[in-house]
């Protein structure tokens, strides 16, 4: 396979800290020798364990990159021992545009792995990332929310995985991060996605939901910027005491949890986040926006379960997910 046309300004095995780019050469019509700089951070002090944290994979999800900007401006190589990779703005274009998946491209970077290194620009990043970045770390935190179209419980989340011993190590490392909510969780799509790319090389891997609506809150921020914290204490590569409060244990166990809307309109939901609700519970209705006088769309609970996401939107397209239960775990 031929060598991946992203350079780094940084230098991966120097101790202290640096703030620089990866560089990929972007010839177009405004700039014909130009090329897409992604900012990256990478503090180290000897040898230890290695940590990957990345922000804005999607590019309309924002508490990742302002946790990760302000951990580039605080962390110094005196805090640590090992290595620390930041990549705030992960799919730099999408970032800039505000948007889903990059515009250069239309290609969404959590369903692209492996990529390809003579492929578009999305691809080419993430086969950089897949083989010269997640190769270097132990342990990789991707912080995600809901972006433009979902809302979510604040949570932090890992996979149910066929290595046992890995399994745990995730599932460790998402407690220790210590969101209000903590989530095995189900991917509607996992194809492609960042994720495994991360856990089929062995690595512990913890990903999060943080709110949504294309924006952030207080709370959303802090408890990303805590979860870092905590999670490098974790991996030994910070020294402290673990931030811990209370959290509570979800589950999603099959597709069930997943509940799409088959016809468009305007959404009405009758429960909230947070909120139970039983098998046959109306979730929500969709009212039709071409015609008065007809009944909407109910969309009923397939499954006992907490609301943990929801379409964002007033207004939803058919085949759009509407709503995601998980089911509480209590000891």
């Amino acid at each position: 396979m031929r060598d991946n046309p992203i350079s780094s300004t940084v230098n991966f095995g120097a101790d202290g800290v640096q703030h620089g780019y990866l560089r990929l050469p972007y010839s177009r019509n405004d700039s014909a020798w130009g090329s897409i700089q992604i900012p990256i951070t990478v503090i180290k002090n000897g040898e230890g364990p290695r940590a990957l944290l990345t922000g804005a994979n999607h590019g309309d999800e924002y508490e990742g990159p302002l946790a990760l900007v302000s951990l580039t401006q605080t962390l110094r190589a005196d805090d640590i021992t090992g290595t620390v990779l930041i990549v705030p703005f992960m799919n730099h274009p999408a970032f800039l545009a505000g948007t889903r998946v990059s515009p250069l491209d239309d290609v969404n970077m959590n369903r692209v792995f492996p990529g390809r290194p003579d492929g578009s620009p999305t691809e080419k990043i993430a086969d950089y990332f897949q083989r010269v970045l997640l190769p270097m770390a132990d342990i990789v935190v991707d912080f995600h929310s809901g972006g433009k179209t979902l809302d979510f419980l604040p949570f932090a989340a890992s996979h149910v995985l066929n290595d046992v011993e890995q399994q745990a190590r995730c599932s460790a490392a998402r407690d220790a991060f210590n969101a209000p909510f903590s989530i095995e969780m189900r991917e509607i799509d996992a194809l492609g996605m960042y994720d495994d790319a991360a856990e089929t090389q062995g690595k512990t891997f913890v990903t999060t939901e943080l709110g949504g609506g294309g924006t952030t809150t207080p709370n959303t921020v802090q408890i990303a910027r805590k979860g870092i914290r905590n999670v490098l204490i974790h991996a030994g590569i910070m020294q402290g005491d673990l931030d811990i409060a209370p959290t509570r244990m979800l589950t999603q166990p099959d597709d069930t949890c997943f509940h799409f809307a088959d016809d468009g309109g305007l959404v009405e939901f009758s429960t909230a986040l947070g909120d139970m609700v039983r098998k046959g519970d109306d979730l929500a209705h969709i009212w039709d926006t071409q015609h008065t006088g007809r009944a909407p769309q109910t969309i009923k609970a397939q499954m006992d379960g907490i609301l943990t996401a929801r379409h964002f939107p007033g207004l939803i397209q058919p085949g759009d997910c509407l709503a995601v239960l998980a089911v509480e775990i209590t000891a």
